[in-house]
């Protein structure tokens, strides 16, 4: 029923690195939230069910536990019931048991007619299976909408804010990863893998890349923000797992071992840094009660720590050197430029793709913590709650520094982390031709070559030189007015979140579809002076507006007419086998070819006919 093989070690590990920093923060917010009970009981709830979703070897365990943890983050969601939480709910819940009828469809069709057939006995029974690439899609729509994967990410913008800010850290550093685990787990059970699989996977990347990342710099919700960044990350663990497909596929298992560590790297690696920016944007929202990012400045000042915890994770997930998020996303970009040597149409026209995005999520990831860490913590306070905030409690400082010490020991001990993730795979052995000494790890097919003890070390010498000329220099310091062209500086003065983002949006506005709103109040006689402006710039995601809100109304349609067919006098009943009738005729010859468009003519005004007296009102 339960088993402890290498992968499920490895995740085990990461949920104890995501959770004890995390209980923590969670005693030291716990004041914060009026349902002690129901909070304490299904956040317990929460963490023991992940854990056994790792630990299981068996259907029904597997599916109760990933059940379990379905209702559990739920429930989490509804701490505090507003309207905002329930529509939040609403939806969380229907994504998460729309991707559950997929899972419970693989194991139905695999599985046979035990539900406690064992995992390894699922693996001779995909050998045997006709359809390995049924079983694939399968995995992918169930496990992957539980990760965030475009197109069924949509809840992850609303659940993620909704919950308190100790669960939103949860789910976001490490339900999602639990969703790859399921994942990679059932997928290394299916033979005979197709390079289409690994295409779709690495498109499917890159696109949750781009979305992500470009409906995060547009976000001013802070945790919002974070979970749309969720979706750009998960979109790059899924470009290496799209890479180490294809490079199995080619028979090449010593470049789609690179590939896959690389992966799940990113996956220790997003667990860390997004975690520890959802504690200290928990924290922000703690002291100022707001998550609109408009409404802060000046916290650096006033809240130090927090403001240096959320600088180290935002520094991490912009991949910016030496940082574990650098090392993991240099892995991927490494294992994409490997296949250089190789000639195949297929990699020809998806590698340069996946690079294009992964290098404009890189960029873009850069300027929205710009936006976020500045808009957030520099400047002047924009509203009086910021002006008057506090650093929190000990117990929320404890569990954010502990998951910083969590994303710095993933920077300094990356080969040994690298060597567990090899081992915990059922890939090739590469760690010895990756590092050669511990100081420095190669790539592979390439020249590429990165150190970061050895970066982290030159950055180090590099700021106490500045700092050491700096003394020595002693200059004179005034401290001043910052001069704004002989007009007072105030909060209303500074850079806003919006304004940051204005030109990205303009760039995107095909796919952001902004509504903007403004309104001014000027002084009587001049068009050019004002006493008050607004400025309000309303995004919904597309996928949300073009596919989810059209299959509804699509829906609606149809249940339309189920309920005009469910009220029919009886004489429309005859008529309504008669028009089947002449339709399967129809359908007949034109199957046996026997057609002309006299009869197509024919066919569509006395369908339209019957159409227009079964569903015409009744006068």
């Amino acid at each position: 029923m339960f088993s402890l093989n290498p992968l499920s070690m490895l995740f085990l590990f990461l949920i104890l690195l995501g959770v004890i920093p995390n209980l923590f923060y969670m005693a030291g917010y716990l004041s914060h939230i009026k349902r002690k009970t129901h909070f304490l009981i299904h956040y317990f709830a929460f963490i023991f069910s992940m854990t056994g979703v790792v630990l299981s070897n068996e259907i029904l365990p597997f599916l109760f536990f990933w059940e379990l943890m379905s209702l559990a983050s739920w429930q989490l969601i509804l701490t505090e019931p507003t309207d905002e939480a329930i529509k939040a709910a609403r939806f969380y819940f229907f994504m998460t048991h729309f991707g559950f009828v997929f899972i419970l469809l693989f194991f139905l069709m695999l599985g046979g007619d035990s539900l406690f057939t064992n995992f390894e006995t699922l693996k001779e029974l995909a050998s045997d299976f006709k359809y390995p690439t049924l079983l694939f899609l399968l995995i992918t729509v169930g496990f992957l909408s539980k990760a965030g994967v475009v197109p069924l990410h949509v809840w992850l913008p609303y659940a993620h804010p909704a919950a308190p800010s100790p669960v939103s850290a949860l789910m976001s550093g490490i339900m999602l990863k639990i969703a790859i685990y399921a994942f990679l787990r059932f997928l290394f059970i299916i033979p005979n893998w197709q390079i289409e699989w690994g295409v779709i996977i690495l498109a499917l990347g890159a696109i949750s890349s781009l979305v992500g990342v470009l409906y995060a710099i547009a976000s001013h919700d802070i945790k919002a923000l974070l979970a749309n960044h969720s979706i750009e990350n998960i979109g790059i663990i899924l470009i290496g797992i799209g890479v180490g497909m294809i490079f199995t596929y080619l028979k090449l298992p010593t470049l789609a071992a690179f590939a896959f560590i690389a992966a799940v790297y990113h996956t220790l690696n997003h667990m860390s840094f997004k975690s520890l920016l959802f504690m200290s944007a928990g924290s922000v929202l703690y002291a100022t009660q707001t998550k609109h990012i408009e409404s802060y400045g000046g916290l650096i000042k006033l809240m130090p720590i927090t403001a240096f915890m959320f600088l180290i994770a935002a520094i991490s997930i912009s991949a910016l050197p030496p940082t574990n998020g650098f090392l993991s996303e240099w892995m991927i970009f490494q294992s994409i430029l490997s296949s250089s040597g190789i000639n195949n149409l297929v990699l020809k026209l998806s590698f340069p793709f996946a690079i294009f995005a992964l290098a404009l999520t890189g960029g873009l990831a850069i300027a929205c913590f710009v936006k976020a860490f500045g808009i957030t913590f520099l400047g002047l306070a924009r509203s009086e709650n910021a002006k008057h905030a506090k650093e929190v409690n000990k117990l929320m400082l404890t569990g954010q520094i502990l998951m910083a010490g969590v994303v710095i020991s993933l920077m300094l001990f990356m080969p040994f982390f690298i060597k567990i993730i090899n081992y915990s795979l059922p890939i090739t052995d590469i760690y010895h031709k990756l590092f050669q000494n511990i100081w420095v790890m190669h790539s592979l097919n390439s020249n590429g070559a990165v150190a970061p003890l050895l970066i982290l070390a030159g950055l180090i010498i590099v700021v106490f030189a500045i700092y050491a000329f700096y003394k020595y220099l002693n200059p004179k310091i005034r401290i001043y007015h910052t001069w704004a062209c002989g007009y007072n500086t105030n909060a209303k003065s500074q850079y806003s979140a919006t304004g940051f983002a204005g030109p990205i949006r303009r760039f995107f506005e095909w796919l952001y579809r902004p509504e903007v709103h403004t309104h001014t109040q000027t002084i009587s006689g001049h068009k050019t002076k004002f006493t008050s402006s607004l400025y309000e710039v309303h995004i919904k995601p597309l996928f949300e507006k073009s596919l989810y809100d059209n299959v509804v109304k699509g829906l609606n349609f149809l249940s339309y007419f189920v309920y005009k067919l469910s009220h029919f006098e009886r004489h429309r009943y005859s008529s309504l086998i008669f028009m089947l009738l002449i339709f399967a005729l129809f359908s007949f010859r034109v199957f046996y070819k026997e057609i002309s468009w006299g009869n197509i003519v024919l066919e569509v005004i006395v369908m339209s006919i019957f159409y227009k007296f079964l569903f015409g009102e009744n006068k």
